[in-house]
C-alpha cells in the first residue's frame, strides 16, 4: 500500500501545511497592500467619521452605542480605532489588519476542516488528511469570491467576525467530540458561546451558527439521527440543550440586526419589492454563488438589482427550478451522500438571511455574502482530496491519473491565485472600482452616479455632469443622484437647476437630510436667508448630528447680528465635531469681534491645525495677535497669509 508522509521533524510537520496556506493567502491578497480607501462607505465609516478614531472611552462608548450606517459592530469599530492609532489615516495599516485577520481564518479554517474531514471519513488525522484540510482552506483563502470581504476595508466586519465564529466552531467540535459528558464538556461549550458572541460583536453574519451545530450533529458527529424517535431521547436532549446559549445569542443579534437597518432606513418594504421578486432573487442568489465558486471570472463590486426586475424571466425561474432539483435530489441521496445534504443546508442556511427574503441595500448578490456561505463547498473540495488520496494509496488509482491530479489540483490553486490577485486590484480605487462596474454593467446608476463623484473632485466636472445626467436617465427617481448633481451645479453656478434638483430628491425621499442642507446652502447664495435657515433646520430635524447645518446656520445668524445664537450654533457643531475647522474659524471670528480676544487666538489656532493653508485664518488670527500687541507673531501670521494668497494667484483659478 503507498503512504503519503512528511518528511520532518514530527513537532514541525503538524504546522508545515498551515504556515503554507497562510503564506499563500498573503501572497494572493498583497497587492490589496497598495490599495487606497474608496468612496463606497470608506468615506462615510472612515475618512469623514471622527467618532471611531482611538480608543478611549468617549470612542469606546460610541463604538458600543451606534447603530451607524445601520450595523451593530462594536468590536469591529474597535479594529479601525487601533488602526487610528497605528496609521493615523494611512490605508495601508487598514489593508494590512484586514490581509493579517483574513489570513489568520485560512489557518484556522484549516484546523477546521482537518476536523470534519477526519470525522466524515472515521479516520485519525493523518497526512493525507492534512493535505485535504490543506487544499479547502487554500480554496477557501485565495478564492476570487474573498476579495471583496478582505479588500473593502469597511468590510472588515466579515473577515473578523468570521474569525470568531472559526474559533467557536473549534471550540464546540472540541466540546462534541469528548468521550464523556459532564462539567468538563459545559466549559468548553460556554467558552465557544463566549466566543461567539464575539463574533456577533463583530457582525451579525453569524447569527445561523447554531443551526449549523445541529446540521454538525447530524453529520459529520452523528451525534443525532437514527429515526425522528431518537431525536428526542435522553442523549438527543442534552445536544438540544447544548445549543441553547447559542440560540439565544443568534436570535437576540437576529431581532437587533433587523432594527439596526429599519433605523437606518436600510430595508425595502414590500410594497416598492414584492414577494415574487424576493423569491426570484433568493434563488439566483443561491446558484449564483456556486456558478462563480467554480468559474469566479466577471466579478463584480455591485451587481445592482436591475430597474425593470421580472421575477418572470427565465433566469429566475431557471434559478427556482434549479434549487428545488438539487435540494430533491441530495435528499433522495442523504443515506449514502450524507456529506451532500449537510453542505448544501449549512449553504443554505447562511445564505438564508441575506438573500433578499429581508431586502437591504441595492445589490441582488454581492461576492461578500459567500465568506461564510462557501466554507462548506471548500471542506467538499478537501474530502475529495483525502478520498482521491485514499484510492491512490490503495491501488485504485494508478500513477498517472494521481499525478494527473495533483497537476490539476495546484493549477486550480494558480488560477484562483491569480484570479485573486487581479481581483484585488480593481479595488485599488474609486475610479477603477466604478469603472469596473460599469464594464459588467452599464445599465448601473449608482455606478454612473459614484463615479461623477470621484470625477467631480478631481475637477473633471464635465465629465462628471454627464455620468450623473447618465444616471438620472437610467433612473430618474434616484434622490442621491439629484443630490449631487445639485452639488456640482451649485458649484458651477448653476443655482436655479440646482435648486430643482435638490426640490425633486426631497419629494422623492423627504426623510433625506442632504438635499434640506444643499438647498439651505443655494437659497443662502441667493440672498434668501429666511428660507436658507429654514432648510437647515429641517436637516437637522432629520439629522441632528450633522455639523455642517449648525455651522452655516451660525453663519446666517451672525449676518442678521443675532451673534449670542449664533455663537450657539458654532458652539454646538463643534460639540459634534471639535474638528470643524470652518465652525472653529466663525466662533473665533465673532469672539474676536467681540473683545474676547484670548479665546478668539486659541480657536484661530485650533482652525489652523485643521486647515494651515487657508490665508483668511493667518489673517483674522493676525489681528486678533495684534489687538494684544504681540507684533512678532502677528507679523509672522500676516506674512504666511500673504505667502499663501501668492501661491493661490500663481496656481491659477480652480478647475
Amino acid at each position: 500500500m503507498r503512504t503519503l508522509a512528511f518528511r520532518s521533524q514530527p513537532g514541525l510537520s503538524r504546522w508545515i501545511v498551515p504556515m503554507v496556506v497562510i503564506a499563500m493567502t498573503i501572497a494572493a491578497f498583497f497587492p490589496a497592500l497598495q490599495n487606497g480607501f474608496v468612496n463606497w462607505d470608506d468615506d462615510k465609516n472612515l475618512i469623514q467619521n471622527p467618532y471611531y478614531r482611538g480608543l478611549t472611552s468617549t470612542q469606546l462608548h460610541w463604538m458600543f452605542t451606534t447603530l451607524y450606517m445601520g450595523h451593530y459592530q462594536p468590536l469591529s469599530w474597535v479594529t479601525f480605532g487601533l488602526d487610528y492609532l497605528l496609521w493615523g489615516m494611512e490605508p495601508f495599516g487598514y489593508h494590512l489588519t484586514s490581509l493579517l485577520l483574513h489570513s489568520a481564518n485560512a489557518g484556522l479554517f484549516y484546523l477546521v476542516s482537518l476536523r470534519l474531514i477526519s470525522l466524515a471519513a472515521s479516520v485519525p488525522v493523518s497526512s493525507a488528511v492534512r493535505m485535504a484540510a490543506g487544499f479547502a482552506a487554500l480554496i477557501f483563502g485565495i478564492h476570487p469570491l474573498r476579495v471583496e470581504s478582505v479588500v473593502w476595508v469597511t468590510e472588515r466586519r466579515d473577515v473578523l467576525s468570521a474569525f470568531f465564529l472559526l474559533i467557536a466552531v473549534l471550540l464546540y467540535l472540541r466540546a462534541a467530540t469528548m468521550a464523556q459528558p459532564g462539567p468538563s464538556r459545559w466549559r468548553w461549550i460556554m467558552v465557544a458561546v463566549l466566543v461567539y458572541g464575539l463574533s456577533l460583536l463583530s457582525k451579525a453574519s453569524g447569527m445561523t451558527l447554531p443551526v449549523l451545530l445541529m446540521v454538525f450533529d447530524i453529520y459529520p458527529l452523528r451525534r443525532l439521527g437514527g429515526g425522528p424517535g431518537k431525536w428526542f431521547d435522553v442523549t438527543a436532549r442534552t445536544v438540544w440543550r447544548e445549543k441553547m446559549p447559542f440560540l439565544l445569542l443568534g436570535l437576540a443579534t437576529a431581532v437587533a440586526a433587523y432594527n439596526a437597518q429599519l433605523h437606518a432606513g436600510a430595508l425595502r418594504v414590500l410594497g416598492e419589492y414584492s414577494g415574487t421578486q424576493r423569491l426570484a432573487q433568493a434563488s439566483f442568489g443561491v446558484l449564483f454563488y456556486l456558478r462563480k465558486t467554480v468559474v469566479p471570472v466577471a466579478l463584480s463590486p455591485l451587481y445592482q438589482i436591475p430597474q425593470d426586475f421580472d421575477p418572470g424571466d427565465w433566469a429566475y425561474v431557471l434559478s427556482g427550478l434549479g434549487v428545488f432539483a438539487v435540494s430533491i435530489g441530495l435528499f433522495i441521496l442523504r443515506q449514502r451522500w450524507p456529506a451532500g445534504l449537510a453542505i448544501w443546508i449549512t449553504y443554505l442556511v447562511i445564505l438564508a438571511p441575506v438573500l433578499g427574503i429581508v431586502q437591504s441595500g441595492p445589490q441582488l448578490v454581492a461576492d461578500r455574502y459567500s465568506y461564510l456561505a462557501c466554507l462548506g463547498w471548500a471542506v467538499l473540495s478537501g474530502a475529495a482530496v483525502h478520498r482521491f488520496v485514499g484510492s491512490w494509496a490503495s491501488g485504485r488509482i494508478g500513477q498517472q491519473a494521481f499525478i494527473l491530479a495533483v497537476g490539476l489540483g495546484a493549477g486550480a490553486i494558480v488560477v484562483l491565485g491569480g484570479l485573486t490577485w487581479r481581483q484585488t486590484q480593481v479595488w485599488h480605487d474609486s475610479e477603477r472600482l466604478w469603472r469596473h462596474v460599469l464594464a459588467l454593467d452599464p445599465q448601473s446608476y449608482m455606478a454612473h452616479d459614484s463615479l461623477a463623484v470621484v470625477l467631480e473632485k478631481e475637477g473633471r466636472r464635465e465629465e462628471a455632469l454627464l455620468h450623473y445626467r447618465q444616471a438620472l436617465k437610467l433612473n430618474p427617481r434616484d434622490p442621491i443622484t439629484h443630490n449631487n448633481i445639485g452639488l456640482l451645479l451649485a458649484r458651477q453656478g448653476n443655482l436655479e437647476e440646482a435648486i430643482s434638483h435638490y426640490r425633486k430628491a426631497i419629494d422623492i425621499k423627504p426623510d433625506y437630510a442632504n438635499p434640506y442642507y444643499n438647498l439651505g446652502l443655494a437659497l443662502g447664495r441667493q440672498g434668501k436667508l429666511e428660507q436658507a435657515m429654514e432648510q437647515y433646520r429641517r436637516a437637522l430635524r432629520i439629522n441632528p448630528l450633522d455639523p455642517d447645518p449648525y455651522n452655516d446656520l451660525g453663519v446666517v445668524l451672525a449676518m442678521r447680528g443675532e451673534l449670542p445664537q449664533a455663537i450657539k450654533e458654532f458652539r454646538q457643531a463643534l460639540t459634534i465635531d471639535p474638528g470643524h475647522a470652518k465652525a472653529q474659524y466663525n466662533l473665533a471670528r465673532i469672539l474676536a469681534n467681540q473683545g474676547q480676544v484670548d479665546e478668539a487666538i486659541g480657536q484661530f489656532r485650533r482652525a489652523l491645525q485643521l486647515e494651515p493653508q487657508v490665508a483668511e485664518i493667518h489673517q483674522n488670527l493676525a489681528r486678533a495677535l495684534a489687538q494684544q500687541g504681540r507684533k512678532e507673531e502677528a507679523v509672522y501670521h500676516y506674512e504666511e497669509a500673504i505667502r499663501i494668497m501668492r501661491s493661490r494667484r500663481e496656481a491659477g483659478p480652480p478647475q
